[in-house]
Parts: C-alpha cells; sequence; structure tokens
C-alpha cells in the first residue's frame, strides 16, 4: 500500500531495450551527417553524451548499446568507444561490437572485440556496409557468433542514405543465412521495415530469428499494422523491445507501444491487445539472446 492506502502492484519483469546508439558528430562523414535528417524529417541528433545516453536509459532495467561501422557511408564508431563507456555501467549496459567487411583485418577485429573488450553480441547494417548478407566474407562472421553463441542485431530493411543500396536491405535475404547457420541467434532490427510482412513470414519459419520493434511507434499506421499482422501470423511473442536511442528515446517508445491503439480509435479496426503489449516489454530478451 502506498501512504493514500492504494495498492502498488510491483513490476515483476526486467524491461530490456535492445536498440540504442553511441555516437560523437567526429564518427559522422559529412555525407552521412548531412543525410540524416530524412530518418525521422527532422534533425538528428549527431553528437551523444555519456551521460545523455545514461539519463534516457534509466526508463529500462537494461540496455544494448553500439555504434555503427560502414567505410562505405562513413560513419565508423571505434569498438573501444562503446565498450569504455559501457564498463562505466556495467550493471545496466551490455556493448555490442560492430565490424565492417570492407574494413582490414575485420575477422581479427571481431574476435578483439569479444575476447578483449568483453563485448556481448555484433550489430551489423548491410545496406550501410555495402554487402549481400551472403557475401563470402560474412561467412565466417556467421560461424565465428554461432561458435560463440553470440546473438547478431543486424539492420536489415530500409535506411536514410543515398548511396545505401535497397538490393541489399530485404529481410528475405537472410533465409540463406538461417537455413546455413541453424543455430546462430539474429534479431531484424525496425521489424525490417518497410518490409514487416516479410520479416515476420521470416521469423514464423526460423526458430532462432526475431525482430525489434525500434524506430517505429513514430510511423504510427506502419507501426500498427506490422503489430497487428504479428499477431495474425502468431509470431507476436518474437518481437523485442527497442528504441533506436538517440533517434528516439526509451521512454517515449514505451509510451508508443503503449498507445499503438491510438491510430485506429473507435473505427471498429481490430487493437492490438495489451497482452501482446506488454508481452513486449517483458519479454525475456536476455535469455532469448543467451546474455543471461
Amino acid at each position: 500500500m502506498d501512504s493514500g492506502g492504494r495498492e502498488i502492484t510491483a513490476r515483476c519483469f526486467l524491461i530490456v531495450d535492445c536498440h540504442t546508439h553511441i555516437w560523437r558528430r567526429e564518427h559522422w562523414s559529412d555525407e552521412m551527417a548531412s543525410e540524416s535528417a530524412r530518418a525521422r524529417s527532422a534533425p538528428a541528433v549527431l553528437h551523444v553524451e555519456a551521460e545523455t545516453h545514461w539519463q534516457a536509459v534509466q526508463a529500462v532495467d537494461k540496455a544494448i548499446v553500439f555504434g555503427l561501422y560502414t567505410l562505405h557511408l562513413g560513419l565508423v564508431v571505434p569498438n573501444d568507444f562503446v565498450a569504455s563507456y559501457v564498463a562505466q555501467h556495467s550493471e545496466r549496459l551490455i556493448a555490442f561490437a560492430c565490424i565492417d567487411p570492407h574494413q582490414p583485418h575485420y575477422l581479427e577485429e571481431l574476435d578483439r572485440a569479444i575476447r578483449g573488450l568483453k563485448m556481448r553480441g555484433l550489430k551489423l547494417g548491410p545496406i550501410y556496409q555495402n554487402y549481400h548478407p551472403m557475401d563470402p566474407r560474412m561467412l565466417p562472421v556467421y560461424d565465428y557468433c554461432q561458435r560463440n553463441h553470440l546473438p547478431i542485431i543486424i539492420h536489415q530493411g530500409t535506411t536514410f542514405p543515398r548511396r545505401a543500396p535497397l538490393k541489399f536491405a530485404s529481410p528475405l535475404l537472410l533465409e540463406d543465412v538461417a537455413l546455413s547457420y541453424p543455430d546462430l541467434v539474429m534479431v531484424i532490427a525496425h521489424m525490417g521495415h518497410p518490409w514487416i510482412p516479410e520479416t515476420l513470414a521470416l521469423i514464423r519459419k526460423q526458430p532462432n530469428f526475431y525482430a525489434d520493434i525500434s524506430a517505429l511507434y513514430y510511423r504510427p499506421w506502419q507501426f500498427y499494422n506490422g503489430l497487428i499482422l504479428a499477431m495474425e501470423y502468431g509470431v507476436a511473442d518474437k518481437l523485442l523491445f527497442g528504441s533506436d536511442f538517440p533517434f528516439t528515446t526509451p521512454e517515449e517508445s514505451i509510451n508508443g507501444l503503449r498507445g499503438v491503439n491510438a491510430v485506429v480509435g473507435e473505427s471498429g479496426l481490430p487493437k492490438v491487445s495489451q497482452s501482446v503489449i506488454e508481452g513486449i516489454l517483458g519479454r525475456e530478451t536476455l535469455s532469448i539472446l543467451r546474455l543471461k
């Protein structure tokens, strides 16, 4: 009971944000920086102070943190930068590495990030990094992650830069990855938007493939339809919570998820069930990603 005699129900699950970024302005090329406003029709946050990220993730219990490493477009966030920040708050934060198959010694860098920097997973972005997901250079990466039980979060969907090749962006290109590496755990970021139906069809078939809902609530019609379709396909239990900070915050993303049905009002259209909404927030993400 609180001081007014009202019963308080304690939350008995962890909220895990599986998708947050940290970077500085010097990590961005002028090309990427100038095009970044397309991401959300507003200036993007290109410089994230450690304290800003730390304050934002107070809305959740755990958060996965990564940068991005793309030589093709010019957003190069060193793994050391991410690992150094996360080490200051290891009780709440989990560091993921990012490597680019175009960088020299990328396999050695992956091993250094995991064994030396104690990072816990891998972030990839074929559309940013300009390669087909089954590029031969990536096969030893998937093999390494499968052997070492490392989860991968992959941006397999559209994005804002002009030179980011859409031909490498379809979630369907990941089917061969799933079949070739059946024990590999992979999370498709942003539900693979705008190819959300394809993403849901893929994660329904592949037992170790999941999707996160980051950066979608501010596209309310797409977000609503994606969650309804996930219910219809019976894969709502394979959706993980994420925010995509700093493009939005964990708190805004939680509120956006809980308010997803506002877009249909009293139209008579079906509503996303409360059990699905709260299930996403309470998902056992750390267990799913083998991070416990």
